[in-house]
Order: C-alpha cells, then structure tokens, then sequence
C-alpha cells in the first residue's frame, strides 16, 4: 500500500480514495429541522445552491428566511447588488426580523461588485456563506463563477436568478443552475426545492400572499 502510494505521488497524480476513505471523511453537515429538513435534507455546507424566481413572487422574502436559517450554524453575507439598501430591501429585514439575528452572524452588503467580493472573501474570518442577489445584476461571467468555485470551494454560494419562462436568464445563470447542490424554484410565494441531500417538500413563503396569488392566477 504504502509503495503503491509512493508512485502515485512521483506520477503527480492526485490521491484516489477507497470508499471506506470517502465515507469517513469529516464534514461540515448541517442538522437541518423541520421545514428546512423535509426540503432540502441535511447538506453540506459548501458548494453551490441556486435560487429562481419571476419579479414579485416572493424569491427576495424567502432567500431571507433561509438566510435567517443559516445563522444557526455561520456567519452569512447577503450582496445586496439589485436593490442596494433600498427602502424595499429594508422592509424584506423587516418581515423576516433580521434584527433579531446578531451582527456577528449576519451582514449585507451593498451591491458589493465582483472584485469587492473577492477581497472580502480572502480575509480571515471572511463569511462562510455567501448570498448573491442577483447573478444578472452582478455581471457574473462563467470563468469567475467556476474561479470561485474553486478559490472558494469551502464556501457555500447562494445565488438568486431571474427566470426567463421555466429556465435561468442568461448562460452563466443556466450553468449555475444545473451545477447546483441546491435548486429552489420559487412561485406564487411558494418555494419549490430539488436537492441532493433529500427533501423535496414544499416551503410557503407567506400563507397569506400565497393564497392570493392562486386566486388571482387562477
């Protein structure tokens, strides 16, 4: 064994690993509860998540919630890009009460661009989990999505998309889309996830707007 991994390390080749090895590899799982378990299960939190949605449907309200959720466990950064700290951003915080979130647990940033970002996220002590709202807004091109993936591959990405239809608008926001652990499409004030980690139940965003959105579309 051991002479077997001395040639790989002379060929350059990266480690291969058994599946004892894979399976007894420490991660940074989260106990996700409730609601949160039912739709996404339990990830990891690292990677890429994707968040979908057409204006008005309540995507900003419910990337708030989860955000409030994932306090819990990191500090998380919300970029801000579309609406800045605008009197609408302001009351989503509002309805979520972030303000009963400690600071050293959450922060937003305002319409913070892609170099911005970067310096931040190389600091010590930087946020575990970064959300990006949005990926038009922000100009994101694939090679710096991929770049961050692998600069940052112990981050946890949450990137908020405009659909065009059923579908991401744009190439960058396709690609993310698909790559993505997490895939939450959400309509009507209601979230509609797809995960690799189980789940699979809806979330209602709001009851209330939920119900009227179903009267009125219907």
């Amino acid at each position: 064994m051991a002479e077997a991994k001395r040639d790989v390390a002379a060929e350059g080749l990266r480690r291969a690993y058994s599946a004892g090895d894979v399976l007894s590899l420490k991660r940074d799982i989260c106990e996700f509860d409730g609601q949160w378990l039912e739709a996404v299960g339990k990830p990891e939190l690292k990677g890429t998540w994707c968040i979908g949605g057409l204006p008005k449907n309540g995507k900003t309200s419910f990337t708030m919630q989860l955000a409030k959720y994932l306090t819990k466990w990191h500090l998380v950064a919300y970029d801000s890009i579309e609406e800045g700290v605008s009197a609408s951003f302001a009351e989503a915080l509002r309805r979520c009460r972030m303000d009963e979130v400690k600071a050293s647990r959450f922060i937003v940033l305002n319409n913070e661009d892609i170099k911005d970002i970067e310096r931040r996220l190389s600091k010590r002590k930087s946020p575990k989990i970064v959300i990006i709202d949005s990926i038009q807004f922000l100009g994101l091109n694939t090679e710096t999505y991929l770049r961050w993936k692998k600069r940052f591959s112990e981050k946890l990405f949450i990137y908020v998309t405009h659909l065009a239809g059923n579908y991401p608008e744009g190439r960058t926001a396709l690609k993310i889309w698909r790559d993505s652990d997490v895939v939450i499409k959400v309509e009507g004030f209601r979230a509609y996830p797809t995960s690799r980690y189980g789940g699979g139940k809806t979330i209602t965003v709001s009851e209330e707007k939920a119900a009227m959105f179903e009267i009125t579309n219907h």
